[in-house]
C-alpha cells in the first residue's frame, strides 16, 4: 500500500467566546481597579422650591447623602502546564495559544459578572409581550412570550418618565431575544436599524434611542422576572439589559501572567493568569437600568 502525504497546520483552531465590547458604555473606574473598594458619593435629595415666598426666616435642612460602594474581585484562571515536548514537538505555538485562551476566558468571566453588578437589587424590568415561541435557554421547557419593537418602546417609556438622559441609551440581548427583535420590525424599520450598525464599536443596531450589543447569553431569571436566577430550573426564562452609560461603571485592570518556566518537578512550562476587576450601577434611586425578560404565557 502507498504512503499518503499528511500535513499538520502551523495553526490550531481557538475556542469561540461572547462579544463584550457592550462594557466601554458605561464610567470608567479602572484607575482604582488596585483598590480594594470603590466608592461612589451620590446627591441626596434637591430642596424643595417655593413660589413667591411670603413666610420668613425659611426652615433650613440638611441634605444627605449616600455613599454607594463595590469591591473589586480578583478572577484567576487554573494553572496550565505546558510539556517540554509540546513545545518542540507540535506544528503550532501552543505557549501563544493558552495565553489567548487564557485572557478570553477571564474576559468572559469577568463581563457577564460586570453585566450582572449593573442590575440593583429590586430593579425595574419590563416583559416581553410578543408571540409565544418555545424556550431556548438550556434546561428550560415550555414556551415564553418573544422580544418585539412594542418591548424596546416600554423600557424608553420607563427612562423617558425617569428623566434619564436621551443619549448613551444601550440595550444588551442574548442572540435568540435579538433575532426575535428584528423579526418583530417593517422592512424600512430593519434597513433602518442595519444601517445603525457600527461592527467596530461593536454595536448592531439602533432602535428608538437605544445602541443594541448582542451576547451568546446575558441573564437567566425566575419566571416572574423579580430575580436572577441562582440555579438553573425548567421555569427560568432568559433577560436581557438595558442602561444608560452615565448611570453604571466598570472598573477593568491589565491581565497579569505567571509563569515557571522549565519548571523541574512539571518538566516543562507552567502558566496562569489574573485579572482584577469590578463595577456596579452607580445611582442610589437605581434609575437608568432595567432588565428585559421573557415573559412565561
Amino acid at each position: 500500500m502507498a504512503l499518503q502525504k499528511q500535513i499538520w497546520l502551523n495553526s490550531i483552531v481557538e475556542p469561540l467566546f461572547a462579544n463584550n465590547t457592550f462594557a466601554v458604555r458605561s464610567i470608567d473606574h479602572s484607575p482604582f481597579v488596585t483598590d480594594k473598594t470603590v466608592h461612589v458619593p451620590n446627591a441626596g435629595s434637591a430642596p424643595s422650591v417655593v413660589k413667591n415666598r411670603s413666610s420668613f426666616p425659611a426652615s433650613a435642612a440638611q441634605r444627605t447623602d449616600y455613599d454607594l460602594t463595590y469591591d473589586i474581585n480578583e478572577y484567576s484562571t487554573d494553572p496550565v502546564h505546558i510539556q517540554n515536548a509540546e513545545q518542540v514537538e507540535l506544528s503550532y505555538n501552543k505557549r501563544e495559544s493558552v495565553l489567548k485562551q487564557m485572557k478570553a476566558a477571564l474576559a468572559d468571566n469577568v463581563h457577564i459578572d460586570l453585566a450582572l453588578s449593573w442590575v440593583p437589587s429590586g430593579y425595574a424590568k419590563v416583559g416581553t409581550s410578543g408571540a409565544a415561541t418555545p424556550s431556548h435557554l438550556a434546561s428550560t421547557t415550555g414556551n415564553r412570550q418573544a422580544m418585539t419593537k412594542a418591548d424596546v418602546l416600554a423600557v424608553k417609556n420607563l427612562f423617558d418618565l425617569d428623566d434619564v438622559p436621551q443619549g448613551g441609551r444601550c440595550m444588551l440581548l442574548d442572540a435568540v431575544m435579538y433575532n426575535q427583535l428584528l423579526s418583530s420590525l417593517s422592512e424600512s424599520e430593519a434597513a433602518a436599524f442595519n444601517a445603525s450598525v457600527d461592527a467596530q464599536r461593536g454595536i448592531v443596531g439602533k432602535l428608538y434611542g437605544f445602541d443594541f450589543y448582542m451576547r451568546s447569553t446575558v441573564f437567566r431569571v425566575v419566571a416572574a422576572g423579580t430575580s436572577m436566577a441562582s440555579s438553573t430550573a425548567a421555569t427560568n426564562s432568559a433577560a436581557g439589559l438595558a442602561w444608560q452609560e452615565d448611570c453604571v461603571s466598570r472598573a477593568l485592570g491589565n491581565h497579569e501572567l505567571f509563569e515557571n518556566e522549565k519548571d523541574a518537578l512539571f518538566y516543562g512550562d507552567v502558566m496562569s493568569a489574573l485579572v482584577r476587576a469590578g463595577g456596579k450601577h452607580i445611582r442610589n434611586d437605581k434609575k437608568g437600568v432595567a432588565v428585559i425578560y421573557q415573559v412565561t404565557p
